[in-house]
């Protein structure tokens, strides 16, 4: 395929207008979401009198991560049952509130006790309210564009996450710089968690444009509390009847505990091994670094993915992927120099986005519409326990200054062999289902079609 066709896929894709503003929606929340984990790494991270380790990293996920993993099975039902842009307009408003309170929180001077655990509370509420959201976005993207058009939509929309997370990162990290000469550190930070609830108004804000019922459930049906148990298991059976979808979250699950530890240790090492404990800005600005180069690798497996995959198909692509990632852990990685751990922090952004972006079009395709809400959140859990996996490990593999040559050659390994096993038993399934339209090539010219995934789509007041 070439990057005509595959320009020519997205302009397709932005002329539903639906598609378009689910776009705006998706970019403003994980902007400010970008904001929010910065304002939450500034303090909790990065504060003059704190070193870290991986306990720490490990402690903070946990109270943010987990919560939400637990009680995944049980909101997950709510996506199936309820108007998705109610969820996508509430959960904004809730976080915006909570951002606030924060702010107020971390102005007045936390210290220990009772306000160290409000602050926390808030947090841990604020970040699995953001899972929750990203679960809804995903089920609601069906809905705005057409089947064949998946891989391409999920090559998009998945991929302006990092690109959001990059404009929303790097401008607060730019307000913490600034004023962290100025200003009381507390102060700083209090800044950028009114600057996130400002961001989580605007995608509020934009959620009312999308019509309350255009991004499902097909059907509305009454949420009971004896049901959710059953809703899960549910959507468990439909997984192990859509293997494609299945093979995948299991994959991604084992793909993200050997880069989660790697994160970790990517951390450590420019907070301990880089940089004093007393050189607060420089780890935060090498940090910043780091993640922008990562995004950008994020970003451009949105114009790899397709390409590969029309070539050499799904299969060959993941297979790629993970022992891709298991030679750059080795070299140029386990070299502990500033330009190998940047060379390969964003080759292993693009191999990790792609992977995701594989899986999402496996999901979307072989899983019904009446599932997708239980099974992205069942995505996401993994995702999130996956990563505190990741950590919980670390504490007990990584020294304080995340330098360890062995472990890196031991999550090379695992890579090696996850790619082996996941190619072997993925023979014979239908993995490129939900890329036809990178084949056929869709003529942008032709007026906008209403998705055939759900109900047809119709216009409404807030349109």
């Amino acid at each position: 395929m070439s990057s005509v066709e595959f320009l020519r896929g997205l302009r397709r894709l932005w002329r539903h207008r639906l598609f378009r503003r689910l776009f705006a929606v998706r970019v403003a929340a994980q902007g400010a979401d970008a904001v929010l984990q910065v304002a939450l790494a500034s303090y909790v991270l990065f504060s003059p009198e704190r070193q870290p380790d991986a306990a720490a990293i490990a402690t903070v996920l946990a109270i943010t991560l987990l919560p939400f993993s637990i009680l995944g099975p049980f909101v997950s039902v709510v996506l199936d049952r309820v108007s998705r842009r109610q969820v996508l307009l509430i959960t904004e408003i809730c976080r915006a509130v909570l951002g606030f309170g924060l702010a107020v929180l971390v102005a007045g001077g936390i210290g220990s006790g009772a306000r160290e655990a409000v602050f926390y509370g808030g947090v841990l509420l604020a970040m699995s309210l953001n899972r929750f959201l990203l679960a809804a976005l995903s089920a609601s993207l069906p809905h705005t564009v057409d089947p064949q058009e998946y891989l391409v939509a999920n090559s998009v929309v998945p991929t302006v996450g990092p690109a959001a997370v990059i404009i929303g990162g790097g401008i607060a990290l730019g307000v913490r710089l600034v004023l962290g000469g100025r200003v009381p550190a507390s102060t700083a930070d209090a800044v950028l968690f009114a600057l996130a609830a400002c961001g989580f108004v605007i995608s509020a804000v934009l959620s009312l444009r999308i019509g309350r019922r255009l991004l499902g459930p097909d059907v509305a049906v009454p949420t009971r509390a004896a049901e959710v148990v059953q809703g899960l298991a549910d959507a468990v059976r439909h997984l192990r009847q859509r293997r494609e979808a299945g093979l995948g979250l299991i994959f991604i699950g084992l793909h993200r505990v050997p880069y989660g530890v790697v994160t970790v240790a990517s951390i450590l090492v420019y907070r301990n091994y880089f940089n004093r404990p007393d050189q607060v800005d420089a780890a935060i600005g090498d940090l910043g670094v780091l993640a922008a180069v990562t995004g950008i690798g994020f970003v451009l497996a949105a114009a790899v993915t397709p390409i590969v995959r029309h070539r050499i198909g799904a299969r060959a692509w993941m297979v790629g992927c993970f022992l891709g990632s298991a030679v750059l852990q080795v070299f140029p990685g386990a070299t502990y120099t500033n330009l190998g751990i940047l060379i390969a922090a964003f080759c292993c952004g693009v191999l990790a986005q792609a992977i995701k972006i594989n899986v999402d079009t496996f999901v979307q395709a072989h899983v019904d519409d009446d599932y997708k809400g239980r099974v992205f959140v069942i995505y996401d859990m993994i995702f999130n326990v996956s990563l505190v996996l990741a950590a919980v490990i670390s504490i007990f593999v990584l020294p304080d200054n995340g330098k360890s040559v062995l472990v890196l050659v031991i999550i090379a390994c695992c890579y090696l062999v996850t790619g082996i096993v996941f190619g072997v038993l993925s023979r014979g399934l239908n993995l490129d289902q939900g890329s036809e339209s990178l084949a056929t090539g869709p003529d942008p010219a032709q007026p906008d079609p209403a998705p055939t995934t759900g109900r047809p789509r119709t216009e409404s007041p807030a349109d």
